[in-house]
């Protein structure tokens, strides 16, 4: 797991990478900012990844902004679990079409 990247949700949909980059910023050296936005419109999910160039850094961060007012909304902010692996999506629309059964 890196310890270095956080989650942060809660976002409004108006956050840019760039407001995220200055903000959290006031807890160390930002090395990426991540806005996950939506495929067919563009605009943000309402949540980001945020890597930091230390651990210490990051706990910091989480300890600073977490439940924090930030353009309107309480963020919710922690260090990032790794992602879950999952089967494609055209695997599961498959077996729903036909009952679980594979053919």
């Amino acid at each position: 797991m890196n310890q270095n990247r956080l989650f942060v949700g809660n976002l409004s949909y108006k956050t840019a990478e760039n407001d995220l980059q200055d903000y959290f910023s006031q807890a160390g050296v930002v090395t990426s900012v991540n806005l996950m936005l939506d495929r067919a419109t563009g605009k943000s999910r309402g949540f980001a990844f945020i890597e930091f160039a230390t651990p210490e850094e990051a706990t910091k961060a989480v300890e600073q902004f977490n439940n924090k007012e930030f353009q309107g909304r309480q963020l919710t902010v922690n260090i990032a679990k790794p992602r879950e692996e999952r089967p494609p999506r055209w695997a599961e629309r498959g077996q729903a079409e036909n009952g679980g059964r594979r053919e």
